[in-house]
């Protein structure tokens, strides 16, 4: 009798919700087997400590359905409590609890944690989350900075070590986190972990379902009609599929910028958020880093004192391409018709050119990661 993750996705398959891949089969095996690990798990008890299961991590290229057989899996596994998370919002709760251990008085400490004594954080965080979570399950796993890097192997081994369970959906495989990054030696040890404790499996169809939906459909709608504002709301909820729309933080320089309408590597937001709101370049960088692909509702067209705005637009659309994400926007007027007259209005035919490359059929084609670091393009 096949487990209940199997059987949901089983029953996808044939009601036509999903379409056999071959490439997802692997995927599906090693979460039944950890589904029946947890399944068949003894709590702890006064003289028995819990264990973790073997968890899984599959990575692959994006709209290969990682996400989505995280979604059955999570939704069937047996185990409570359980988290699933996106890994950036993770690390940012993790460091603001880190901040709270090392600076916060007596009080502050026993409020976050229930305990005061010690200098070291790891191991009152690990057993905070381990309250929290006998099964953790992380979106879009990334390693890209340094203090994630020095944090990472001794928290994980804590929470592996107090029995929980770890599930993950990357872009990379494991030997390919932090690479190059500074003193990536600090990050070898959590990947050795990884390694040793997961079973990686590469999800690697050579089909991107999200690409399939958006391919031939177009991507710039204008003018702001209701007409135009109903199919560019359509395709939104199209690539959204099963997806919640749960929210994202993200945090930059020490601000935290939220934005409602995310999920996994899906961004909606309007023009006032992204333009007219005061962020910057580091804002839109990891908006690039963050998300694949990127919906950009109630772009206005900007007169001349509107040079901000169209200033911020044309960052934001530069950082956008450079990072060769999907980009889907509901608009005024066409692109050379948004800022035709400024002081910025020159270097705004570079935005206008961009807008027009990304609208083309094979914009954002992705890139297949290697065990080496080196990739591919489908």
């Amino acid at each position: 009798m096949p487990g209940r993750l199997r059987a949901a996705y089983e029953s996808r398959l044939a009601d036509g919700a999903l379409t056999a891949d071959p490439a997802q089969t692997a995927a599906v095996d090693a979460l039944s087997a950890v589904e029946e690990v947890l399944a068949t798990a003894k709590p702890a008890g006064l003289f028995r400590k819990a264990e973790a299961a073997r968890g899984a991590y599959l990575w692959g290229p994006v709209g290969r359905g990682k996400s989505m057989l995280m979604d059955l899996f999570f939704a069937v596994a047996p185990m409570t409590p359980k988290r699933r998370i996106h890994f950036y919002a993770f690390m940012a709760d993790v460091h603001r609890r880190v901040g709270i251990w090392r600076g916060g008085d007596a009080g502050a400490r026993r409020a976050m944690f229930g305990q005061t004594r010690g200098d070291d954080p790891i191991p009152p965080l690990a057993d905070l989350i381990a309250t929290e979570a006998r099964l953790l399950c992380f979106d879009e796993f990334q390693v890209t900075d340094v203090a994630d890097a020095m944090i990472l192997g001794r928290l994980f081994e804590a929470l592996l070590a107090r029995g929980v369970t770890v599930v993950a959906t990357s872009n990379r495989p494991p030997d390919d986190l932090y690479r190059d990054g500074i003193n990536r030696q600090l990050v070898l040890p959590f990947i050795a972990l990884l390694k040793d404790r997961l079973d990686i499996v590469p999800v690697m169809g050579a089909l991107d379902y999200r690409r399939e939906r958006l391919r031939g459909a177009r991507t710039w709608f204008s003018p702001i009609d209701p007409d135009n504002a109903l199919q560019f709301d359509t395709l939104w909820r199209d690539l959204l599929g099963t997806d919640v729309e749960a929210g994202v933080t993200l945090e930059v320089l020490g601000r935290q910028e939220h934005w409602p309408r995310a999920a996994g590597g899906l961004l909606r937001a309007h023009f006032a958020s992204l333009c007219v709101h005061a962020l910057g370049p580091e804002d839109y960088i990891a908006i690039a880093a963050r998300f694949h692909t990127v919906f950009v509702e109630g772009v206005p067209k900007l007169g001349p004192e509107k040079r901000n705005e169209a200033k911020r637009f044309a960052i934001l659309i530069d950082t956008l391409y450079e990072a060769r994400a999907r980009t889907v926007v509901l608009a005024a007027g066409e692109p050379e018709t948004l800022y035709p007259a400024g002081d910025q209005a020159f270097e705004f035919e570079r935005t206008v050119s961009r807008l027009r490359e990304m609208r083309a059929a094979g914009w954002g084609e992705p890139i297949i990661p290697s065990l080496h670091g080196e990739g591919k393009s489908l």
